[in-house]
C-alpha cells in the first residue's frame, strides 16, 4: 500500500469531517488505524477543525443466537513485566545499602554542621593541627583503603584535599582524625557546658 495523492485527499477529507481513524482505514482499505494516525500526524492534521461532524454510529444488529460464530480472538502479545508498586506499611521495606550519594551536598550549598573547636578536646585538636601540617594532601582519586579520608578545606574551592596518612586499623581515618571523629558522647556533652 502506498499513499497516493488520491488516498491522501480522501484521508484529509474524512479527517476534516471528524471520521475516526478506524473508519478511515476501513474506507481506504489496506491500511491499519495506526497507519492512518501516523499519516495524519505526518501531514500535520492532528488538530481537527471544530466544525466537523462525526459519522453516525451504525446500529449493531441484535445477536441471532447464542451459538453464533464468535469473532476470532486477537493474537496475544507477550506479557509486559508488571510494575512493582511501592511497599505498603504492613510489608517490610527492602533493605538498601547506605549510599554515599544520600550525603552529597551540591556545590554552593552550606556544609553540614561540623564539630566546633569547643566540642573537640584540646589535646585532639592540637594533634590534628600538627598532623595536618605533615599530611599528604591527596585528591579524591588518590585515596585508597589505606589512606586517611579526612577532608580538609571547602570542597567548592581549589584548596581542598584529604589527609592521606596511614589509617588506623578498621577505621577510615588516621589516628589523629579518629580521635576527633569518634569521641565518646559524654565527653562532648561535658565540653559544651
Amino acid at each position: 500500500m502506498s499513499w497516493t495523492d488520491e488516498r491522501v485527499e480522501i484521508l484529509k477529507k474524512m479527517w476534516g469531517e471528524g471520521q475516526s481513524a478506524s473508519v478511515i482505514a476501513k474506507e481506504l482499505g489496506g491500511v491499519t488505524r495506526n497507519a492512518v494516525i501516523g499519516k495524519v500526524h505526518r501531514l500535520g492534521l492532528s488538530n481537527r477543525a471544530g466544525g466537523g461532524t462525526k459519522a453516525p454510529a451504525k446500529e449493531k444488529p441484535a445477536p441471532k443466537t447464542a451459538a453464533a460464530a464468535k469473532p476470532k480472538p486477537a493474537p496475544k502479545k507477550p506479557a509486559e513485566p508488571k510494575k512493582v508498586e511501592p511497599a505498603t506499611q504492613s510489608a517490610a521495606p527492602p533493605k538498601q545499602p547506605a549510599s554515599a550519594r544520600n550525603k552529597i551536598i551540591p556545590a554552593g550549598q552550606p556544609l553540614p554542621p561540623q564539630p566546633s573547636a569547643n566540642e573537640i578536646s584540646p589535646e585532639a585538636l592540637a594533634s590534628v593541627r600538627e598532623v595536618e601540617k605533615g599530611a599528604k594532601k591527596l585528591n579524591l582519586m588518590e585515596l585508597t583503603e589505606r589512606t586517611c579520608k579526612w577532608p580538609i578545606g571547602d570542597p567548592a574551592t581549589e584548596d581542598f584535599w584529604f589527609c592521606g596518612l596511614p589509617v588506623q586499623q578498621g577505621k577510615p581515618y588516621c589516628e589523629a582524625h579518629v580521635g576527633v571523629a569518634f569521641q565518646p558522647m559524654s565527653s562532648r556533652r561535658d565540653r559544651k557546658r
